[in-house]
């Protein structure tokens, strides 16, 4: 039974074994010992009778006959009552048995107490410690409910107690996690939130801005429809911002749901890159895809086709006309990587390690269009497929970026 394991009660059920087994071996030694001191009380009587005789001049061998024998006459008996020995009231008033009584009495009183004394002391010991092992998981209670989880309940002994108190850890355990999960949320919710109205600041200024200007001069064609222009880019900002902003809070909360299938990479590629073809013309560099047209990779094509396509999107507003994007894949027997490559103006090496915030923009950028999520969009992509994404660089000699993805996804 689990109550026997607790460590406590065993060694209070110990205690007591322990104690019953002192009072048996005591209870023997008194009755030995009252045993061998009425033989010691008989044979002191014996003598007395035997010397109170001699000084009456009974002869020795009347005396030795006389404490030989074992049988009760009438005579004998008659005698015993003629002088008043046969009272037991008066019998225990005997010196020899008066003696007896007052020896047996103080041992088996000394013995009670002793035996009482030890069985209050173990009990009072057992009772103490389990006070104070209450008293300490009522602390630490106490301590969970306030929000304190540095302090932890015992669980190292076996027993029912340390079974509810391992119960009571587990419970303290969700609770802290959930605590913890609900502050990161906040924190979260926090900081999007400040990034939101501080991004939202800039481009809300210019609008109002613009309509000023528009305002003033109602007339004049060519200035209204010039802020016209800028506004509509200014609004195209805040679209992206907030679409942007809206699929990283999901990605971060875990509320999309990626629907994986199996895609040939250069299919894949292709569909992500489809709307940068024609700006790349336009802005004279090239995109260069290589790479088997065979390999498959299994990933939310929609998803993946966005982050590379984010990817793509940042060499290009960071290479110069005349510049090349290669984009380059190959498996190895446990991974499949995408190599996303430019030959810009790169990253410098106090950047490096800052790219995927959100919209942290280098002082060595030029890009003055960016809002600085499509890097924090791209890795929360793919590290939501289960994927890896790094960068290396070096300034004024280009950068890659590699997708790796396990081949068992």
């Amino acid at each position: 039974m689990s109550f026997y394991r607790d460590k406590q009660i065993k060694g209070f059920c110990s205690f007591l074994i322990i104690y019953s087994l002192l009072l048996l071996i005591a209870g023997f030694s008194l009755g030995m010992s009252q045993i061998h001191h009425v033989k010691s009380l008989y044979l002191t009587h014996d003598e007395a009778m035997a010397s109170s005789l001699l000084e009456q001049g009974v002869s020795r061998g009347v005396i030795a006959a006389a404490l030989n024998n074992s049988e009760i006459s009438e005579a004998g008996r008659s005698l015993l009552v003629s002088v008043g020995m046969d009272n037991p009231v008066q019998n225990r008033m005997s010196p020899f048995v008066s003696r007896l009584q007052k020896d047996m009495f103080g041992s088996i009183l000394a013995a009670v107490v002793f035996f009482i004394l030890m069985l209050a002391v173990g009990t009072f010991i057992f009772f103490w410690k389990r006070k104070n092992l209450y008293l300490r998981a009522e602390q630490v209670l106490t301590n969970y409910i306030n929000g304190d989880y540095s302090c932890h309940l015992p669980q190292n002994h076996e027993g029912t107690i340390f079974q509810i108190f391992s119960s009571v850890e587990q419970l303290a355990t969700m609770l802290q996690s959930k605590s913890e999960a609900e502050h990161q949320t906040k924190e979260f919710l926090k900081g999007t939130i400040s990034d939101i109205s501080h991004q939202l600041k800039t481009p809300l200024s210019a609008l109002a801005l613009y309509q000023e200007i528009i305002e003033a001069e109602p007339e004049n064609t060519d200035t209204v429809r010039q802020f016209v222009a800028k506004m509509g880019v200014s609004l195209k900002r805040m679209e992206q911002l907030i679409q942007s902003m809206l699929k990283i809070t999901r990605l971060d909360t875990g509320t999309i749901i990626f629907e994986k299938n199996a895609c040939v990479v250069s299919k894949l590629i292709a569909h992500s890159i489809n709307d940068l073809t024609t700006r790349a013309r336009n802005e004279d560099k090239k995109i260069v895809l290589a790479g088997d047209s065979s390999q498959t990779l299994v990933c939310d094509m929609e998803w993946t086709g966005e982050a590379i396509g984010n990817l793509v999107k940042n060499a290009m507003e960071h290479t110069q006309p005349g510049g090349t994007i290669e984009i380059t894949w190959e498996r190895t027997p446990v991974m499949l990587r995408i190599f996303i490559s430019d030959n810009g103006d790169g990253i410098a090496p106090e950047d490096i390690h800052h790219i995927f915030k959100r919209f942290y923009r280098s002082k060595h950028s030029l890009d003055t269009q960016g809002i600085g999520l499509g890097l924090p969009l791209a890795k929360s992509i793919i590290e939501g497929q289960g994927g890896i994404i790094s960068a290396k660089s070096e300034l004024y000699q280009g950068t890659t970026f590699t997708l790796s993805f396990l081949t068992e996804m």
